[in-house]
């Protein structure tokens, strides 16, 4: 009796122990766990956390180094000294990249940065060496040639783009280099570097005289640079595009030149125009050709003209460089997708294709213009003949192998066109008025 006691209590003794001692390992794991997840959400989300005093904070940093004549730009004045740049709110923080809605002179403008401190920036080469060679310090210039040579190096290595006569260096700063006697300070270079590491900037300002498809930078400050303040689209909402906010007012007509109020609804041709006649300039216009590899309404805007603008570009990429990107190794065409840019895999070599499959125009069509011009939008007009056409076009347009059928693709995109234009005539009974829109722009290449 006592020997069954003692093993019956021996036992539950046992089974205690291994009670308190899972309930001990169980606790560690959750304290474990809570704790890891504090240090990833202070990490990933508080230290990057988007607040009104860290961001005056960050300018403020900005002018003191401005002050100390570590860096430069020709909004340094007005933003540090005049007060003539008003700080309105911080839009976004993310993965580093400083966003920020400001005012210039009164007119609305967005400040950007890729890195927060302008230390973080890689420094000139150039600058280095000649201070480890004795150089003369912070009076130490070089000539515009200099400058050239690194600038264009730095082109190349970050869009895949060669220079040519079209791509000149002054539309990166100013108009320095075409005054052969001038020549830059060190804070000024420093500043030119600092943004040419900015994929974005140098994407932007490259592109600046080149095509107005693209948002228009406006100046800038040591490593922030400012762009046109507009409102981008939005994928949660159907509409897409806020085009009431640009009926508001009248504005000149595109078309006419001419005084007009519009509606939503009459400007969705005119703006869809606008998407085409981007894809043509990003196909036809440059030295290479222009991919986009991340479609989708929140980055583009649309400004009061009905003119379609690319806002973010972080993934946009010129041929030669999009051909690096697509050319991996592969087991399945699943692997050769490279966002909204995807290729084939050719299985006998376990390689991508270096060509794109798809194209700009096709995934615009699938991601904007299908869910766009929808009945759903289009209400009673929905069914009207030259409606049920163009939604046939944009839904061939949506299917179609962009990069594998190239003839297909223009015919669609001239149907396109044809169907768009003929809805401007028919909202505005003006034939004339279509036929010179379609001439001016979107006659086939």
């Amino acid at each position: 009796m006592r020997r069954s006691l003692r093993g019956a209590l021996r036992c539950l003794g046992v089974k205690v122990c291994r009670r308190s001692a899972l309930l001990v390992v169980l606790l560690w794991l959750a304290s474990w766990l809570f704790l890891n997840g504090l240090v990833f959400v202070h990490r990933n989300m508080l230290s990057d956390f988007c607040t009104e005093d860290k961001s005056k904070e960050i300018l403020q940093r900005v002018c003191a180094e401005y002050q100390q004549g570590v860096l430069t730009g020709d909004l340094c004045e007005d933003l540090c000294v005049a007060g003539r740049v008003e700080y309105k709110r911080c839009l976004y923080y993310e993965n580093g990249k400083k966003v920020m809605a400001a005012s210039w002179r009164g007119v609305p403008i967005v400040l950007k940065s890729k890195l927060e401190n302008f230390s973080s920036y890689e420094a000139l080469a150039l600058l280095e060496y000649q201070d480890a060679a004795g150089g003369t310090g912070g009076e130490e210039e070089l000539s515009p040639l200099d400058v050239v040579f690194y600038a264009t190096l730095e082109i190349k290595n970050s869009l895949g783009l060669e220079t040519g006569t079209n791509l000149t260096l002054p539309r990166l700063w100013g108009q320095k280099l075409k005054e052969n006697e001038r020549t830059y300070s060190r804070a000024e270079l420093a500043s030119l570097w600092a943004l040419l590491q900015q994929e974005e900037y140098t994407f932007l300002r490259v592109l600046q005289d080149l095509t107005h498809h693209v948002a228009k930078i406006l100046g800038s400050c040591g490593h922030f640079y400012a762009v046109e303040y507009l409102v981008a689209g939005h994928a949660w909402d159907q509409h897409i595009f806020s085009l009431e906010e640009l009926t508001l007012s009248p504005s000149p007509s595109p078309w006419s030149g001419q005084e007009k109020t519009m509606t939503a609804r009459d400007m969705v041709p005119r703006v869809a125009l606008s998407f085409l006649e981007m894809v043509e300039h990003f196909e036809n216009d440059f030295s290479h050709s222009l991919h986009l590899c991340d479609i989708k309404p929140e980055n583009f805007a649309i400004r009061k003209d009905l003119t379609v603008v690319a806002i973010d570009v972080d993934m946009a990429f010129f041929e030669p460089k999009m051909r690096d990107i697509l050319e991996q190794n592969c087991t399945s065409d699943n692997d050769c997708n490279f966002f909204d840019c995807i290729s084939k895999c050719d299985k006998t070599k376990n390689r991508c294709g270096p060509k794109r499959k798809n194209s700009n125009l096709q995934v615009i069509c699938e991601k904007i213009f299908r869910p766009w011009i929808s009945p759903t939008l289009l209400g009673a007009k929905a069914g009207l003949p030259l409606q049920v056409a163009l939604q046939r076009a944009v839904q061939e347009c949506a299917e179609i192998d962009g990069g594998g059928d190239a003839k297909r693709m223009r015919a669609v995109r001239k149907q396109l066109q044809g169907l768009l234009v003929e809805l401007i005539q028919e909202d505005t009974g003006n034939q004339g008025e279509g036929q010179e829109h379609k001439m001016r722009h979107f006659i086939s290449k």
